[in-house]
């Protein structure tokens, strides 16, 4: 690993302990804001990362620019509308990455540009350098925020997104579902960490690849291109917001 990589983790995991924090306290002030001090008592509104972080969930954060943190613990019993605060508390993270992302991506655009008019002039090698990393950083940054919000909107439980079957579903049904959290959790991991090998392997078989039905079939095997897709589109559309403000 050369010095070019070791720079690109390092701002890679910076970018994901304050995205993953920012998701965090999110959470923890939403549920304050609506009567549940729960998470100010624990100290959990604090911006220090290592009061959040999940040490896979970054890892994965960092590798797969998405990921997750420790849960904010959450009381609904104080909340006025238990159903509703709780939903609005659990779309309260995603939302703040999808903002921040939207935000971000307009700086990441001038930095670029400003980057890319300097690559051919004689700026000096640590200004490059410095706009380089900016740039990557920047890039990094916005990506993990799309990858936070899109994975954690996912409605199966644990993540975010599920909370707001509590407020479609009856009550019976979200609770049945709920009881296997725990091992829904460890189906999406493994669905995260190992399906795109089995995508690659049914790719592997040139009756798979070439139809188009069952060549997009297969890519539902494997979490991480569906979620790169998703991810991919939601930062062209925020690229082309900017860009009309931007050019590049």
């Amino acid at each position: 690993m050369d010095f070019s990589q070791i720079t690109y983790y390092i701002l890679t995991a910076a970018a994901a302990l304050i995205a993953l924090t920012i998701h965090e306290v999110s959470h923890g002030y939403v549920a304050y804001k609506l009567g549940d001090n729960t998470a100010m008592s624990l100290g959990r509104l604090s911006l220090n990362p290592l009061k959040h972080i999940d040490i896979y969930g970054v890892i994965c954060t960092v590798l797969f620019h998405f990921g997750w943190a420790k849960p904010v613990p959450i009381n609904a019993r104080n909340f006025k509308k238990p159903k509703r605060d709780f939903a609005l508390t659990a779309l309260a993270g995603p939302a703040s990455n999808l903002i921040l992302a939207f935000i971000m991506t307009a700086p990441f655009l001038l930095f670029l540009k400003l980057y890319l008019s300097l690559i051919t002039s004689s700026a000096s090698g640590f200004v490059l350098s410095l706009l380089e990393n900016t740039v990557s950083f920047l890039s990094s940054f916005v990506m993990i925020n799309i990858g936070l919000g899109v994975f954690n909107l996912i409605p199966i439980p644990p993540f975010d997104g599920s909370r707001i079957l509590n407020v479609i579903l009856p009550e019976k049904t979200y609770f049945k579902i709920m009881k296997y959290e725990r091992k829904i959790y460890i189906g999406v991991v493994c669905w995260l960490l190992l399906g795109r090998y089995v995508f690659l392997a049914l790719m592997s078989v040139p009756f798979i690849a070439f139809n188009p039905v069952l060549s997009f079939i297969a890519r539902f095997f494997s979490l991480s291109e569906l979620l790169s897709g998703v991810n991919v589109f939601l930062l062209e559309l925020m690229m082309d917001f900017w860009q009309l403000i931007i050019p590049i």
